[in-house]
């Protein structure tokens, strides 16, 4: 008999409410306040004398959306592995590792600069290449598990266990990654494929 898992009690998506000039507020699926972010952008333009102490409503801003979504990284996605056990190469410290074509990278630059970006993606090119059946693959690492599966999915890489590729299932739950407003000019998107 199988246990019945309970339910969340902060349920996703969270969201950034402006609340006046002085606050951001994050709350969850159910309009549950969950945290309040207090700015002053008004002592910042006059330079008051301890202007310094409060945020600007942009930083105000970036660490609520930053807050948000927590419920994203928290997500466990069937079908992945984890980096623990086995090979003491592979552990949970260690960064995740995605392949892409090298000519897709050199022909679709822009897009996937501008994909990341857009979505506070941190890649990073380790610099090693690997050839396989005739394509040159250069190789991503992400310090996260979810940053690495999204990047993996919107550019149809090939995800990497030790030197070898997996083909895992997509999750079903895998949120989506925003696209640019000009899609025609860094490329087509994987939905437009």
């Amino acid at each position: 008999m199988e246990s019945i898992p309970p339910k969340r009690r902060f349920p996703a998506p969270w969201t950034v409410v402006r609340d006046g000039p002085d606050a951001f507020i994050v709350q969850d699926a159910n309009g549950v306040r969950l945290v309040t972010i207090y700015c002053r952008d008004d002592l910042h333009r006059i330079q008051w004398a301890d202007y310094q102490r409060h945020l600007t409503s942009d930083e105000a801003r970036r660490i609520a959306k930053g807050i948000a979504r927590l419920p994203e990284f928290l997500i466990h996605h069937l079908g992945f592995y984890e980096r623990d056990g086995g090979d003491r190469r592979w552990k949970r410290s260690h960064p995740y590792h995605v392949a892409l074509p090298d000519m897709y990278v050199r022909e679709n630059w822009d897009g996937i600069n501008a994909v990341c970006r857009l979505n506070d993606l941190p890649f990073d090119p380790t610099g090693q290449r690997m050839k396989r059946d005739g394509v040159l693959y250069v190789v991503y690492e992400f310090a996260l598990q979810l940053h690495a599966i999204q990047f993996w999915d919107r550019f149809d890489g090939r995800w990497l266990r030790h030197n070898e590729f997996m083909f895992p299932d997509k999750p079903d739950d895998l949120p989506k990654l925003r696209e640019p407003r000009e899609p025609n000019r860094f490329g087509r998107s994987r939905r437009e494929r």
